[in-house]
């Protein structure tokens, strides 16, 4: 069970647009002067078009001092996070439930760097029934759906058992989401709680579409209804 961070279960768009102007400060002596926009993408991926609408022509050494250097950022202003930022409606309840269901394991794929993906959650509350060490994150420099085979892989070598469509469900909110669960090999939960609406994630393929979190039971039960229980046991 793969959960999207960001507009899934937070939503901390201030500090980490602070953050980015830092670390782009700290990295080319500049002041940042627009932040490409993140569209469900790795922070990997913004980082190298946030350079390019600035001005800035890429070296090879921008991209590991400016993850490092956002690294840095986010950590300095972590105990903002809660009062700028928020939780989505339902996503703690959401992940308690979820835990319940028997043989699963919860992880994240999000396009955040690890580091700063685990204060997000920490902030709120909501790392306790995560396990990080499975999950695919902004720093792995690969596409959303290489990231999802990516942490199948991590999962498969911590207990032993492929993962597949039919035993791995992701829940985000954007149709890169969609499309990464799509192309990886996982079922999809879309949430219309981010900047795609229902209509949109519908097209894009999602497997079932929800508003949001508020209805932990309508979770459960989306996350059963795409999964056996022999598959979630192997899991």
């Amino acid at each position: 069970m793969l959960w999207n961070v960001d507009l899934t279960l937070v939503d901390v768009a201030i500090v980490t647009r602070d953050a980015y102007a830092e670390a782009f400060r700290q990295v080319t002596g500049r002041p940042l002067v627009k932040l490409a926009p993140a569209m469900g993408r790795p922070d990997s991926e913004i980082v190298f078009e946030t350079l390019a609408v600035n001005g800035i022509v890429a070296q090879d050494d921008h991209l590991p001092r400016f993850l490092a250097a956002l690294a840095v950022a986010f950590a300095d202003r972590r105990k903002r996070l809660a009062k700028e930022g928020r939780m989505m409606p339902g996503a703690k309840d959401a992940l308690k439930a979820v835990s319940r269901l028997d043989g699963v394991v919860q992880s994240v794929l999000t396009g955040t760097i690890k580091g700063n993906a685990v204060h997000k959650l920490k902030a709120f509350g909501l790392d306790k029934h995560i396990d990080f060490d499975l999950g695919g994150y902004g720093e792995e420099v690969y596409p959303k759906a290489t990231l999802l085979q990516v942490a199948q892989g991590r999962a498969k070598q911590r207990y032993g058992t492929p993962f597949t469509h039919a035993n791995t469900v992701l829940i985000g909110d954007s149709t890169r989401d969609v499309q990464a669960a799509r192309i990886g090999g996982a079922a999809i939960v879309a949430i219309a709680s981010g900047r795609s609406t229902a209509a949109e994630l519908r097209e894009a393929g999602a497997d079932m579409v929800l508003p949001d979190l508020s209805n932990a039971s309508e979770v459960v039960a989306a996350v059963a209804g795409l999964t056996s229980p022999v598959d979630r046991k192997a899991g």
